[in-house]
């Protein structure tokens, strides 16, 4: 059963027997999972903020507003997990899309792509711990970074953004699609919660790496998403770009 937030979502789900609430409508989206035989819940997909003052609510929402208010102010990490303690409050037990889909953790090493140097290797290694810093002040989970220089930090505008942003930076201080350079590192934030809200890579972000001249997509293996494997690694293969997992032990090393 698919709990759908407002309108306008992927037709694919159209598929799948499940209804469509507000933001708000707590009660309503909690009864029906009951109604529905469900006793577990998982979360998926893009979750972005609302306008809290216009912002539909029905009784139970009313009541839960103020404490996401609060959440909100705070974090994406505690907002999630405010989400999650709300469904378990109610009875349904909250699992990971890993727990349910475990074929989408992304492994560790070079999977498609180019070779990489050590240099390659050192602008990973930077952009991965800038990540573990803005990630434990909850503010995103990516970074670029190319021949040592920080090209750009994720916050609100998320990881597609964020790279658009590295690609309309000047030539002289990143690569472009005749000498690759630099590299997207993304990886959980520190004390997470990771049943919601995992990194996701997908052909877009390696697409919108390419088109902003890196060498590399690089994520922490065992606890990021990739989607389609087969499809990311022909596409990393197609655009020059490398796909590569990293292990906190090899990145956090001084």
């Amino acid at each position: 059963h698919i709990s759908r937030l407002g309108a306008g979502m992927n037709p694919a789900l159209d598929a799948f027997g499940g209804d469509t609430f507000e933001l708000g409508e707590i009660g309503k989206r909690l009864d029906a999972l009951s109604a529905a035989g469900c006793d577990a819940v998982t979360m998926v997909g893009v979750l972005k903020r609302p306008d809290f003052k216009s912002l539909k609510v029905d009784g139970r929402g009313a009541m839960f507003l103020p404490k996401v208010v609060m959440a909100a102010r705070k974090g994406d990490d505690a907002l999630l997990t405010l989400n999650a303690g709300e469904f378990e409050r109610s009875g349904f037990k909250v699992i990971g899309v890993h727990e349910v889909a475990g074929q989408l953790l992304a492994p560790a090493g070079l999977i498609a792509g180019p070779d990489l140097n050590s240099d390659d290797l050192a602008d990973i290694k930077k952009a991965a711990q800038i990540a573990a810093s803005i990630g434990a002040l909850d503010i995103g989970q990516g970074c670029v970074v190319c021949h040592g220089l920080v090209l750009a930090v994720e916050a609100q505008e998320g990881t597609d953004a964020m790279l658009e942003r590295v690609a309309l930076l000047p030539a002289n201080i990143r690569g472009d699609s005749s000498a690759r350079a630099g590299a997207i590192a993304k990886r959980p934030k520190p004390g997470q919660e990771l049943r919601v809200d995992l990194p996701t890579i997908g052909v877009a972000t390696l697409e919108r790496a390419a088109a902003a001249g890196l060498k590399a997509v690089a994520f922490q293996a065992g606890a990021s998403l990739l989607i389609n494997q087969t499809e990311c690694a022909a596409a990393a293969e197609r655009l020059g770009v490398a796909l590569y997992g990293f292990s906190p032990a090899d990145v956090d090393a001084k």
